[in-house]
């Protein structure tokens, strides 16, 4: 009984291969719209997309087409081909505006930019793009039934820029030396960080580094500029106190205050 049932799978298997190339070398358009429709709703991507692919121009103005383009797009979605899928589905959604599938189309489009979002420690077009595509989404469609998920998808993306932006303010600290002056730009990174990223779950780190750049600028300074960069350093330790008293970066925070305060009153007592 096995074997009969392993013959028959196999004869399924063989027929249906036969089948897709006869349909592949045939020329009638009709037999490839067929198969490759029922390809489709198996989930037999690949395959589908290749039939649709020969198709898709011999159906340009034919009732037919709107069917056949979402069909199409939505295969190089389903391979994770995204970037196609992208362009593909961006397509369907300007030809036919008034379609019933537009705002899942639209939404897939700007998923398939999310989808090519690298890493936050790589360059970031792509996920700035996504951003951008997400954000018309939602603009376009505020009551969609994909909101929830775009939000959420933003979201991520939002983070992702933040982690990065923080991460070069970051770096800029931790391979400063005070011969460079690049402590000043690491404060000046964490700033714009600040101004740009106001809600961070970042802020505490980034106001702690802030200081710790301001403060190691201040002690290492000449003469003639310690004065304004104590003052500056000292005024980032009581914003920093203010907003994050329990911080467990409070012990090194004190430690730099008294020796920035008392580096200021040595220099006041000389001048």
């Amino acid at each position: 009984m096995k074997k009969i049932f392993y013959l028959l799978a196999i004869l399924v298997v063989f027929t249906s291969c036969g089948e897709f190339q006869q349909a592949l070398k045939s020329e009638d358009v009709k037999t490839k719209f067929d198969l490759g429709t029922k390809l489709f709703e198996a989930g037999k991507w690949s395959k589908a997309n290749r039939l649709f692919a020969q198709i898709v121009p011999n159906y340009a103005g034919k009732p037919q087409a709107e069917k056949l383009m979402y069909m199409y797009s939505m295969t190089f979605y389903e391979m994770k081909d995204h970037l196609t899928a992208a362009y593909q589905l961006g397509r369907f959604e300007q030809r036919y505006p008034n379609s019933e599938k537009v705002e899942e189309a639209s939404f897939l489009a700007a998923k398939s930019y999310y989808k090519v979002s690298p890493v936050y420690s790589k360059e970031q077009q792509e996920t700035v793009e996504a951003l951008e595509k997400l954000q018309l989404f939602v603009n376009k469609y505020p009551n969609s039934e994909y909101l929830p998920q775009a939000n959420e998808l933003i979201k991520e993306l939002d983070y992702k820029l933040e982690k990065k932006a923080f991460e070069i303010a970051k770096q800029y600290n931790k391979i400063a030396y005070f011969e460079s002056s690049d402590y000043e730009a690491a404060i000046k990174a964490f700033d714009n960080f600040l101004a740009d990223f106001p809600g961070t779950s970042f802020r505490e780190e980034a106001m702690f580094y802030r200081l710790d750049s301001a403060y190691k600028l201040a002690i290492n300074s000449v003469k003639a500029k310690q004065q304004k960069r104590l003052d500056i350093g000292i005024n980032y330790y009581n914003s920093f106190k203010k907003f994050y008293p329990d911080s467990e970066f409070m012990k090194e925070a004190n430690k730099m205050d008294e020796e920035m305060k008392t580096a200021l009153e040595q220099y006041n007592t000389k001048s």
